[in-house]
């Protein structure tokens, strides 16, 4: 059943749904590949890899290798990654109206990812968003990660806000397992970076939008 009630915060996973971090994820790992003597993965299939994180792009991307060759490939395509965070990623289309209507509305929001601090942070800082965020939660910040709840219940201790007084938005299953585990409102973004085969309709969520500005429906 869809919970209702008056929102005082809204919480987003970071690739895929504030932000489309593919152009910068995807190019990082076209350079690992060239550096490694391959040809670059079709764009359109890696970004909907990008949720699975560094590994999931590089068991994309090169298939079944040694685990110390697969680690690695990790740490010098996060090397890479980490010098071009936000040269051509930014908020999806839409967003930043969203984030306007909800700072309007004395509403907090925040970002809750498993992405690592070291390149969450320096990311929402480029593109001036870090100050705005009232938290980030990123997938050093506790012992637990997505889809555990705890990420979320602690960025909502950190806001002051009851569980049941925020809604989480993510792009992937484990968004929605962990918002629901935490007893919050939980988002599907379809618009998000979605694998092949993957039906976004079979997770349990209280709602799915179509784009950013469908969540201002939901808000009102």
């Amino acid at each position: 059943m869809t919970r209702r009630g008056t929102f005082k915060a809204v919480l987003f996973d970071l690739d895929g749904t504030l932000l489309d971090t593919a152009p910068d994820m995807v190019a990082a790992l076209d350079q690992l590949l060239a550096a490694e003597g391959r040809e670059p993965v079709n764009y359109e299939f890696a970004r909907a890899h990008v949720s699975k994180g560094a590994l999931g792009l590089i068991d994309m991307a090169f298939g079944e290798i040694k685990e110390a060759h697969r680690m690695s490939l990790r740490d010098r395509y996060l090397d890479m990654y980490e010098q071009s965070l936000a040269v051509a990623s930014g908020l999806f289309d839409g967003m930043a109206e969203v984030l306007d209507h909800i700072e309007r509305a004395d509403i907090h929001w925040g970002v809750v990812t498993n992405k690592p601090g070291y390149l969450a942070e320096p990311l929402l800082a480029e593109l001036g968003l870090l100050s705005r965020s009232a938290t980030t939660i990123s997938g050093d910040t506790l012992p637990e990660r997505k889809p555990h709840p705890r990420p979320l219940l602690y960025a909502a201790e950190q806001i002051g806000v009851a569980p049941g007084e925020a809604m989480y938005v993510g792009d992937d299953t484990r968004d929605i397992v962990a918002g629901n585990a935490a007893g919050m409102t939980t988002v599907a973004a379809l618009y998000g970076f979605i694998l092949p085969g993957e039906d976004p309709n079979d997770w349990p969520a209280d709602h799915r939008i179509e784009r950013p500005g469908d969540l201002l429906a939901i808000l009102s």
